[in-house]
């Protein structure tokens, strides 16, 4: 019932509202702007092995190349249901870039305990939760989850996506607009990163 109401509403966008271009502005991105190498990762907060990737190799690629300067990395929604859809809202719900970040990460880590079911509502209480445990305000994660301006940027970096990028899984990665085939492994997708630094 969520990817339908999901494929509704991006149907909706599609056909209603004009998509504009994304701008940079709109994407969860972190990292110096001039790094010489920019990763997005196209994934969707309720996929299984996009919390492996963020797990496996997103802490050892900040470490080693993002925190170094050496990197841009770049988070882009691409919801597959409405209990995705409501995690990306999240977060986006603190002005604080790294703030963002770690509840992306807490969101991935705990994704079995708050993906589950069919009731959005139920959901979004487990998302709150989370949320609140990594010092989100209540009232705060309840405006952003209603918020339609939100909702919008989100859905139109997912149409943005299938068009420009022909994603239809996630993860999908680009190192600098190229789609990389390697395979979830660091090693793999350190020695792409490698070779254009």
């Amino acid at each position: 019932i969520m990817k339908k109401i999901i494929s509704q509403l991006i149907l909706i966008y599609l056909f209603i509202i004009p998509i504009s271009l994304i701008s940079a502005e709109t994407v969860l991105k972190i990292g110096k702007s001039d790094a010489k190498v920019t990763v997005k990762v196209f994934s969707s907060l309720t996929c299984p092995h996009c919390a492996k990737f963020h797990e496996n190799i997103f802490s050892r690629l900040k470490s080693e190349y993002i925190d170094t300067g050496k990197v841009t990395f770049e988070h882009h929604s691409f919801p597959l249901d409405l209990a995705a859809l409501n995690a990306e809202k999240l977060i986006r719900c603190s002005s604080s870039v790294e703030k963002n970040f770690d509840l992306l990460a807490k969101l991935y880590e705990k994704q079995k305990d708050w993906a589950i079911g069919s009731d959005i509502n139920v959901i979004n209480k487990l998302l709150i939760k989370i949320g609140l445990e990594n010092n989100f305000e209540e009232s705060a994660m309840n405006k952003c989850i209603a918020d339609d301006k939100i909702q919008e940027i989100i859905l139109n970096e997912r149409i943005d996506a299938q068009k420009k990028y022909k994603i239809s899984s996630t993860p999908t990665i680009y190192i600098n607009d190229k789609k990389y085939e390697g395979g979830p492994k660091y090693k793999s997708l350190k020695k792409q990163i490698d070779k254009l630094l």
